[in-house]
């Protein structure tokens, strides 16, 4: 089990490391200035509370899954979302740099 929770955590951390919802946390955290200026805890508080239920969400939603859906195509299914979500990234990337 010890195993499992650090897989998960590692994965996790790597893949919110630089993310869109990290950024935002981040803008909210340094924002300067008057009314704009945001605790740091209520920031963390909020952006963690906010990843442990999405977190909730998907591994309830995984579980469930898991028990209607052939594993097999589970793993082929999920990677070629990721391969097709990095590639529309890519694109995006590739036209913004041309703007």
């Amino acid at each position: 089990m010890l195993s499992l929770f650090l897989r998960s955590f590692g994965l996790v951390f790597l893949a919110e490391m630089g993310d869109k919802t990290q950024l935002s946390t981040l803008g909210l955290a340094a924002a300067a200035g008057g009314a704009a200026r945001h605790p740091r805890l209520a920031v963390f508080f909020g952006s963690a509370l906010a990843l442990v239920c999405t977190s909730a969400v998907a591994a309830g939603f995984g579980a469930w899954l898991s028990a209607h859906a052939n594993p097999r195509h589970l793993k082929i299914a999920s990677g070629a979302l990721f391969l097709l979500f990095g590639a529309l990234y890519l694109r995006e990337g590739i036209l913004e740099g041309r703007a």
